[in-house]
């Protein structure tokens, strides 16, 4: 039988039905549609990328972490004196690496790398045997003929830079290239990444400060990848700036903090700040914060450290969105580590540099670089 109220004190005989409470509707779930706008899952937005991008980063992230881990059991194994890398980084250097107008020549982006630029290089297209072969210093090695090591990548065709050993020296070199690219009419910049620990040296404050010039502002986007260490030494201890990126306003260059370890994220912003280079020839101070999941270097182990895995995070947010299928994830990555594999077995048989190579490339167009012979 209904529930009845009474409708006032003079008719208390008749009985009106108590109206029904709505009934709350259940909240849709939204998932990425083929149209690739924006859509979103568990209320986290996908910024309006399409269903291809998403795809391509996570496949770029894949392989650039299956190849670092490669690296690493490669040194372990003995098969080489040294790693050191960029797992956790794989959310910001793959973004950036698609975002880059890759070529030759002033007319065209010029990167300023450290030693953790490894996803920024697979997703401009370098192959896993360039890396291997780096690590293992062999002879056919094309950035550095096997004398140097791993991830000191050297790129001419694309601009990029060869990365150095001495920390941060890459922020006051890239003053070199921006200042070409600002005398010309063009759209092109330069990128310079580092680390927080390296934002204490005085080549990243002279960096800050020549860029920032007045009428004579440089095209730059200048990062800190903010992994919290500094080989052993934690950030908090050091840093009494809130973000290494509110060190840039001093100087009037535009700022910007990002979640390193989200690529939707980090796509979005670089591109915004990247296009406001393009347009307005001036700097930007770009602060990501990241991850540092296998330490260091092998200096300090290179062992798994409990941090947020990007690539698994984004992996398990595509799957949830049904952007991905876990059986095509998971053939994925079995293709991926054997490719690396493979290639390292490849690589093992190859030439280590000869002695007399050592005096190479010293110069350009091959000039004598032996003193003895001069």
């Amino acid at each position: 039988m209904a529930r009845t109220q009474v409708s006032s004190s003079k008719n208390r005989k008749k009985k009106v039905p108590l109206k029904k409470a709505p009934s709350k509707k259940p909240k849709t779930k939204k998932v990425v549609r083929p149209s690739g706008k924006k859509t979103s899952s568990g209320g986290k937005s996908f910024s309006g990328l399409s269903l291809d991008q998403l795809r391509n980063m996570h496949e770029l992230m894949v392989k650039s972490r299956v190849l670092e881990e490669r690296l690493i059991k490669i040194y372990k194994a003995g098969g080489a004196f040294f790693w050191i890398g960029a797992p956790g980084e794989e959310a910001f250097g793959v973004p950036l690496g698609l975002l880059v107008d890759k070529g030759h020549g002033p007319k065209h982006d010029y990167l300023h790398l450290h030693y953790r630029g490894t996803p920024t290089l697979v997703a401009m297209g370098m192959p896993m045997i360039d890396s291997i072969r780096l690590i293992m210093n062999r002879a056919t090695d094309r950035c550095t003929g096997g004398r140097n090591f791993s991830n000191h990548y050297c790129f001419p065709e694309w601009n990029v830079v060869p990365v150095s050993s001495p920390i941060e020296v890459q922020y006051i070199m890239a003053l070199g290239t921006a200042r070409v690219q600002k005398r010309r009419s063009s759209k092109s910049l330069t990128i310079v990444t580092g680390g927080d620990a390296g934002s204490a040296e005085g080549d990243f404050a002279s960096s800050l400060i020549w860029a920032s010039r007045p009428k004579e502002e440089l095209p730059m986007l200048i990062t800190v990848q903010n992994n919290r260490w500094g080989i052993s030494t934690s950030y908090d201890t050091q840093h009494g700036e809130a973000n290494v990126s509110d060190r840039g306003k001093a100087f009037g260059i535009r700022t910007c903090v990002i979640n390193g370890n989200d690529p939707v994220e980090s796509y979005v912003k670089l591109s915004e700040e990247m296009n406001y280079i393009r347009k307005e020839r001036k700097p930007v101070l770009l602060e990501a914060q990241v991850s540092r999941l296998y330490g260091h270097s092998s200096a300090s182990g290179a062992n798994l450290v409990d941090e947020v895995d990007s690539v698994r995070q984004f992996e398990e947010r595509l799957l949830k969105a049904g952007v991905l299928k876990s059986q095509d994830v998971k053939e994925m990555w079995k293709n991926f580590e054997e490719e690396a594999r493979l290639t390292s077995e490849q690589v093992k048989d190859e030439p280590v540099p000869s002695a007399e190579s050592v005096w190479d490339h010293y110069y350009t167009n091959g000039e004598n670089g032996d003193w003895r012979k001069f």
